[in-house]
């Protein structure tokens, strides 16, 4: 599965392109939209479908709420097909008739032989008895991306006294108006949504900050809208990722041929994490792993390990003997390392030796109050993997101007700051949540979104951060090129979570990606089925 995201001026500008080149006319797809709308609604609420067949429940009707723009146009066709199959429709318009663009004009003029358009006013905020009757089924499509400026002349509650009315399920027309659709921030109070349909591609909002909860189940539907325009990120996916190749091993080749990481584990009694994070790297692929640790850490490791080799160091020593194999292509630090000066001075010669290194946990908090001091080390093969509160203690002021509250619209998203901080660190940033988004300088930034029907809640346990910055540790031994290695290792972290489903805890990780490399179908002959029992 592979989408792309677009954001509301891309998506504009695509749409114009279309239009005036004489491809598509805007009649058509707003036409094509209201289509696909229909197609959702009768799916799952058991209306007479599109051949005439079946029939609509006679115990609901659907209320429509039409804006002043082309997304109120998207509206009127859906309530001028569902009328034609059967149901009971009514519309509501907020916003002058006169005023609509020519397209929305054209579908609501054809609305008006069917039905009448019950005006939408300040005075309805208090009066809403007309919104719902029996089991409505409440249509959205009031702004959509359009909206650029908090709902006012009664609007800002219309949403919500209507959900108050229990109506049979809401369905917002591309993006619930009120969410912001390139940064899923709320301009005004927005209810949870059953269904959002959107066309072409999704939105950041779909996936980010609040607009996650709102828009409920997010359906992309193609309206015959050539792709022509870049996107702003992309849902990581086995196609855009070319993964299953990536993750495939030849007969020919040796261990060594798909790279060997090394992973440094902290003093005794704190290696969980780092043979967490090794196991993650082993698992993934990684021809050899190595725990580097503390002497006295050695027994506790070696105890613990038999696939995964084991070195020894001094806290006070000179680590440049850690890195003396030259075979050893990639590095992962932090895991259970500690906040000591040993440590700093670790990371440091680690920074130093140039190599792929995956910064994670102490190994980006033990720089305290002066994150200055590991900007100046970082260089173009880091990958720095922080959640919110550790972005917030490496980048202070992009934090801060990501959660003030917005005074212009679009808002700040994650997105933006995930590309911000990447572009002043100089290396790949892995802004972890349930919206991970992954930004390197130069690069497009990739949004893997846990969030809908992808949801892993179980994720959020002690040591799923260690799994990840070792699967990307390892794929970037397996010389993967670093975007893509970020990228895959957040797909797959999910996936195999989602596998593994609710009790996962981080030792489950690794444990899935065998049976979930079986089902992409890594390194099966042509034409076999499935291996294994």
């Amino acid at each position: 599965m592979m989408d792309r995201i677009l954001t509301s001026g891309q998506m504009r500008r695509l749409e114009t392109d279309m239009i005036r080149s004489g491809r598509r006319s805007g009649e058509c797809l707003m036409e094509r939209a209201g289509e696909a709308v229909v197609e959702e609604i009768c799916r799952r609420w058991g209306a007479r479908r599109r051949d005439g067949t079946g029939a609509p429940g006679t115990d609901r009707d659907v209320l429509v709420f039409c804006g002043p723009g082309n997304n109120g146009g998207d509206g009127f066709v859906v309530a001028r097909l569902l009328a034609e199959l059967g149901w009971p429709v009514r519309v509501a318009m907020f916003g002058r008739a006169d005023r609509v663009p020519p397209d929305a004009a054209a579908n609501l003029e054809k609305w008006r032989r069917l039905g009448d358009i019950h005006p939408i006013g300040a005075r309805d905020k208090t009066d809403p008895q007309w919104i719902t009757k029996g089991k409505t089924i409440l249509v959205d499509a009031l702004f959509g991306t359009g909206l650029s400026r908090p709902l006012g002349g009664g609007l800002d509650g219309l949403l919500m006294e209507a959900a108050c009315r229990a109506p049979l399920a809401m369905v917002a027309i591309d993006v619930p108006s009120g969410v912001c659709s390139d940064s899923g921030r709320l301009l005004n109070p927005v209810p949870p949504f059953d269904l959002t349909v959107t066309f072409h591609a999704a939105k950041p909002g779909h996936f980010l900050a609040e607009g996650a909860g709102c828009c409920g189940d997010v359906i992309v539907r193609d309206i015959t809208l050539e792709d022509a325009s870049d996107p702003a990120a992309m849902l990581t996916g086995l196609e855009a990722l070319a993964l299953k190749t990536s993750l495939e091993k030849r007969a020919e080749h040796h261990k060594y041929v798909h790279g060997h990481t090394l992973i440094v584990s902290g003093p005794a009694g704190r290696g969980g994490a780092a043979r967490l994070a090794a196991r993650g790297a082993l698992r993934v692929g990684a021809g050899l792993v190595t725990v580097a640790c503390e002497n006295s850490a050695l027994c506790e490791h070696a105890a613990q390990l038999n696939a995964i080799m084991t070195r020894g160091f001094d806290w006070h020593g000179d680590f440049e003997h850690i890195l003396s194999d030259a075979r050893i292509n990639s590095l992962c630090a932090g895991p259970g390392l500690g906040l000591h000066t040993g440590a700093r001075r670790l990371v440091s010669a680690l920074l130093r030796s140039g190599r792929f290194l995956v910064l994670d946990a102490d190994a980006l908090t033990m720089w305290g109050d002066t994150p200055c001091s590991l900007m100046r080390r970082l260089h173009p093969k880091v990958v720095l993997t922080p959640h919110l509160g550790e972005f917030s203690r490496l980048f202070p002021d992009i934090s801060e101007k990501h959660a003030r509250v917005p005074e212009t619209w679009p808002a700040y998203s994650r997105i933006d700051a995930a590309r911000e901080a990447a572009g002043r660190a100089g290396c790949t940033v892995v802004l972890k949540g349930a919206d991970t988004i992954i930004a390197t300088p130069g690069k497009v930034p990739w949004l893997n979104a846990a969030t809908g029907r992808r949801s892993v809640p179980w994720l959020a346990t002690a040591g799923s951060g260690d799994v990840l910055a070792g699967m990307i540790a390892g794929l970037l031994g397996r010389g993967l090129e670093l975007h893509q290695a970020a990228a895959s290792a957040v797909y797959l972290h999910t996936e195999a979570a989602r596998q593994f489903g609710p009790g996962l805890v981080s030792e489950d990780i690794a444990e899935e990606l065998p049976p979930l490399f079986r089902s992409m179908g890594v390194n099966r002959p042509a034409g076999t089925g499935r291996q294994g029992p």
